[in-house]
């Protein structure tokens, strides 16, 4: 069985609450007792650390978990997968979402970027973990975090990027909107109808660089909801990101996706193939966003496709320095 460790990651002026995940199995012996490992990101909206709804920092956003319904998050699944092909993770709760300090609502896109790039820095401070072999897997709005990140870290050498957008935050958002409308996916949680009822004026108020909107959620409850985040993921279109990256990328969307369409996948794919990348794409029949109707037989086959896509890099003179130091602590 995986084994876990508890991590606090200091991240801007407050700290983020992780779990590490490690294998059971030590690892191979040409790599001195190292791990090969993998940042996991989670989608938008509040999450916890397993890819799930925040339902216990933020109850009155979402409809009350339906009896029997425990099955683990994605990102829970796929850390369990990843450790039993030798792969550790490591996987946090966003800022105002779990056990992790500070508020989701008034955490710009770019401030999770950076909060990317701390959990990968506290990655690299664990003595278990190789340098040389780090990959990301990020869902949804993870994958701008992920792509941010990678672009100007060469010692990252795969992602993976599950229900991805391609376009705009203001194309997404629409056209998230009208799917929703049509299917009435996720409509039950108060924060979702929210804001697909104000989603124009969402837009309006982000390109007019206007700090928040009110949203209702109901009872009584109303939140201030930052567009900052909004504003920048309108002018960070991962098409334009995908263009200044050069690495090992595989796309997975399910085709009842009502967050990004399956078509985001697909430019991306053109985008990175023009940009001389191979990237793999594989669409999952029937899945939604959090690809919840999927078996465990799919979860391992992501997670076997990222593990052997991690190949040892070449380390910037920053890491080699912390890696000839011993890696940090254990």
């Amino acid at each position: 069985m995986p084994r876990s460790e508890q991590m606090r990651v200091r991240a801007g002026e407050g700290h983020l609450a992780g779990t590490l995940t490690l294998p059971d199995t030590p690892p191979p012996p040409e790599r001195s007792g190292r791990l090969p490992n993998a940042l996991l990101l989670p989608s938008w909206l509040p999450r916890d650390r397993d890819g799930g709804w925040d339902r216990t920092g933020h109850p009155a956003w979402f409809a009350p978990q339906a009896p029997g319904d425990d099955d683990p998050g994605l990102l829970a699944r796929l850390a369990g997968a990843l450790a039993e092909r030798g792969v550790a993770s490591l996987r946090c709760d966003p800022r105002g979402c779990g056990a992790s300090e500070g508020t989701w609502e008034s955490t710009s896109l770019f401030t999770r970027i950076d909060d990317a790039r701390d959990m990968l820095a506290a990655m690299r401070s664990h003595g278990a973990l190789d340098l040389r072999r780090t990959g990301m897997l990020a869902h949804g709005e993870g994958a701008t975090l992920a792509l941010s990140v990678a672009i100007g870290d060469p010692a990252l050498s795969a992602l993976t990027l599950i229900g991805p957008g391609a376009r705009s935050g203001r194309d997404l958002l629409r056209r998230g909107v009208g799917e929703r409308s049509r299917t009435g996916t996720d409509r039950q949680h108060p924060i979702v109808a929210a804001i697909d009822r104000v989603s124009e004026e969402m837009i309006e108020r982000a390109e007019r660089r206007e700090p928040s909107v009110r949203l209702h959620l109901g009872r009584g409850e109303a939140i201030e909801l930052g567009l900052a985040g909004l504003e920048q993921a309108i002018h960070t279109p991962n098409l334009a990101l995908v263009t200044m990256l050069h690495r090992s990328v595989a796309l997975v969307h399910g085709t009842a996706d009502a967050w990004a369409a399956p078509d985001e996948s697909a430019l991306l794919e053109v985008a990175l193939r023009e940009a001389g990348n191979q990237p793999m794409r594989r669409a999952v029949p029937g899945a939604g966003h959090d690809l919840a109707e999927v078996d465990d037989a799919l979860i391992a086959d992501v997670a076997a496709d990222l593990a052997a896509r991690i190949a040892p890099r070449e380390l910037p003179p920053v890491l080699l320095a912390i890696e000839e130091m011993g890696g940090g602590v254990q």
